[in-house]
């Protein structure tokens, strides 16, 4: 997968993929990501890339042109253009596993009032959210959304089971983990789980998986009714 990310802030990016399975999908050029400057794409001689809203308002958008030009400069026949904003479908592990068959990403990152929604309308493909609350700019999002689908691709991590039985990758929180000592602190790992029995350990997990679920996340079981 290759992911284009166009940003005002390029250095943010600096150290948060420098590490770790996105850092080794990359040496393994499994994916690659790369960060484009959208000032360098002003034709302002300033190179100012805001300006103030038609109609009146608060604060600054971001101009069409400079951004145009940046996604220009990256688009390829296949690309899916995304813009990262608190305006868009909220993301998920659906989105994520979608995402992942793509071959090539555009994320654009915005900042200010947001961006000209001429380039919304018509130069970008999907705008995705990452919750109900308004961040300082794209980058985070964009980083969130790069970690989840970068992940999910095929070589990254050493087991396919190791995402398949995940939070969210069934619908449900996953279960409980425990690991050693058995006793911490006097507190014993779950019995069922060093019985052997792989049938009652299955069924306690699903069951673990759902008791949490309606405890901390009830809105997951109502969607998951609603689909059934």
């Amino acid at each position: 997968m290759k992911i284009d990310v166009l940003t005002l802030f390029p250095e943010m990016f600096s150290g948060i993929f420098s590490c770790s399975i996105i850092k080794r999908a990359v040496d393994d050029n499994i994916m690659s990501i790369d960060y484009h400057n959208i000032r360098d794409f002003s034709l302002d001689k300033h190179k100012r890339v805001d300006d103030y809203p038609f109609g009146g308002g608060q604060g600054m958008v971001m101009k069409p042109q400079p951004i145009f030009r940046a996604i220009e400069s990256v688009k390829s026949d296949n690309a899916k253009v995304i813009y990262m904003s608190p305006k868009g479908r909220v993301f998920n592990q659906a989105i994520a596993n979608e995402l992942s068959k793509e071959e090539h990403i555009v994320i654009l990152c915005g900042h200010y009032e947001g961006i000209d929604h001429r380039i919304i309308d018509n130069y970008v493909d999907d705008v995705i959210s990452i919750g109900d609350y308004v961040l300082t700019g794209g980058e985070i999002p964009a980083m969130v959304l790069i970690d989840s689908v970068g992940r999910l691709l095929p070589g990254v991590l050493s087991s396919e089971e190791s995402f398949i039985e995940e939070s969210h990758y069934e619908g449900l929180l996953e279960h409980p983990q425990y690991t050693r000592p058995r006793i911490f602190n006097g507190i014993e790992v779950p019995e069922v789980l060093i019985s052997g029995n792989h049938k009652k350990i299955e069924e306690w997990k699903k069951t673990e998986a759902l008791k949490l679920t309606m405890k901390v996340r009830p809105d997951i079981i109502k969607k998951l009714k609603l689909k059934e």
